[in-house]
Order: structure tokens, then C-alpha cells, then sequence
């Protein structure tokens, strides 16, 4: 039954999760968690401080920040080159139609998959509560290795590694992981272009948590109310950026 179930959830999708290897994350760690542990020591960074994670669709680029526990605040540790990912500019709407997603979602816990086809791989939470209230349909969603991708984004597998233990640290830690996906950088110059888009009414929206990173580098805590995300941002008193 276990093995009928497994073999379902690849077919449903192709970031699905593969047989079981019990083995797979453990060599990754052998070979990558301790230079990884000193590159963070490197920037002034601890292992396994929260991790916030931004994805830009147009530039094909993921962002890794994590939190600087001295000043309280999210710094840049990495910047990647998404290897491949599927459909175009704007959300994904249903299951099957090979769009990427993007707003704002959370990897926790149950989220990871050291299992995966695609070296290792875990789940962005598609679809959030915003999705469902459109009616958005989707599943096992993920970020990934491998380089090869239906809705998904992929990475290199040097790349997933990296970003992997990073995420998987944070959590152990007791901080889920944000992930916010933007179809570009939401600067002034690509909001103008994008102004006759269909989904420039969306793109706004999507602005404004852009714009509440940028101005705090703290990752705003994102929800759905009236059809619209809406963002809490911090409360103590932040400087500007």
C-alpha cells in the first residue's frame, strides 16, 4: 500500500518524492555541512539562524538571506541562478497547467524531502490561503535539484545542497522558513513596464511585501483578507534601509 501511494504521488507531479534513501541526506551532510558551517561563520553568520528565502522569476535568481542576531535584521548570505523553471510571468491558477507559483508562502517540517528524485527538494506550501480562496488548485510544489522542472523551481544540486541544510537548520532551530516569489524585482523601472500586464493588479499586491522587506530587511508576516494579501511588519522601532 505504502509503496502504491509513493508511486501515485510521483505520477500526480514531477517534483514528487521517490522511493525512499535513507542514505542521501546523510552523505550530503558528510560533504557539504561543515565547509557550509565555516562559510557562514565566514560572513558573521551562526548555522541555523532563520533563513528567509526570495525567488525572482524574470532574473532567475534565488535569494538566501538569514537573520544577523546582533542587529535583528535579514543580510544576503547567497545569491543562486535558478537552473529551470516552468510556464511564464504571473501565479499558478490550477493543477497540470506547468505554471510556478508565486506570492508568499512557508517551508515547515513536514515540508522537507531528503527523498527526493531531484537530489534533495522541499515544499514551498503552494497553495496558501490566498490560493484557496481563488480557487487555486496544486500540489507538491517544491524547490529542488536536478534541473529540470514542472511548476516547480530546480536547482543545480550543488545549489539545493546548500540551500537545504540552510533551510533544514533554521527549522530544527524553530523558525519556518519564508519563501517570497516575485515574477521580477519590484523596482520602479520593471512595475512600469509590467503596467498593461493582466496581472499587474496582482503584482501591486505583491509590491507591497517587496516593499516591506526592502525597507526593514525583517520578512513580513503575510496573510489574506478581502480578496488581497496584507503584511504585518515590525513593531519595534526598525531602522529604515
Amino acid at each position: 500500500m505504502r509503496l502504491l501511494l509513493l508511486i501515485c504521488l510521483f505520477l500526480t507531479s514531477a517534483c514528487a518524492a521517490s522511493l525512499p534513501n535513507s542514505e542521501q541526506l546523510e552523505l550530503v551532510k558528510a560533504a557539504r555541512e561543515e565547509p557550509l558551517k565555516q562559510l557562514v561563520s565566514d560572513y558573521g553568520l551562526e548555522y541555523g539562524s532563520p533563513v528567509f528565502i526570495r525567488v525572482f522569476k524574470q532574473e532567475e535568481q534565488l535569494e538566501v538571506w538569514m537573520k544577523d542576531k546582533e542587529y535583528d535584521h535579514y543580510v544576503l548570505f547567497a545569491s543562486y541562478p535558478i537552473c529551470e523553471f516552468s510556464g511564464e510571468l504571473g501565479p499558478k491558477l490550477y493543477e497540470g497547467d506547468k505554471q510556478a507559483p508565486e506570492g508568499f508562502y512557508t517551508v515547515t517540517a513536514d515540508g522537507m524531502n531528503p527523498w527526493s528524485r531531484h537530489q534533495l527538494s522541499f515544499n514551498i506550501g503552494y497553495p496558501n490561503k490566498y490560493d484557496e480562496a481563488y480557487g487555486r488548485t496544486g500540489s507538491l510544489i517544491m524547490i529542488h535539484g536536478g534541473c529540470t522542472s514542472i511548476g516547480c523551481y530546480a536547482m543545480t544540486d550543488p545549489a539545493v545542497e546548500e540551500i537545504y541544510l540552510l533551510v533544514e537548520a533554521s527549522i530544527k532551530n524553530g523558525a519556518n522558513v519564508p519563501v517570497h516569489i516575485f515574477p521580477f524585482r519590484m523596482n520602479g523601472k520593471n512595475m512600469t513596464m509590467a503596467m498593461h500586464h493582466e496581472w499587474f493588479p496582482f503584482w501591486v499586491n505583491l509590491k507591497d511585501g517587496y516593499d516591506a522587506f526592502e525597507l526593514y530587511r525583517i520578512p513580513p508576516t503575510a496573510r489574506h483578507e478581502d480578496g488581497k494579501y496584507v503584511f504585518q511588519t515590525p513593531t519595534k522601532n526598525y531602522t529604515a534601509f
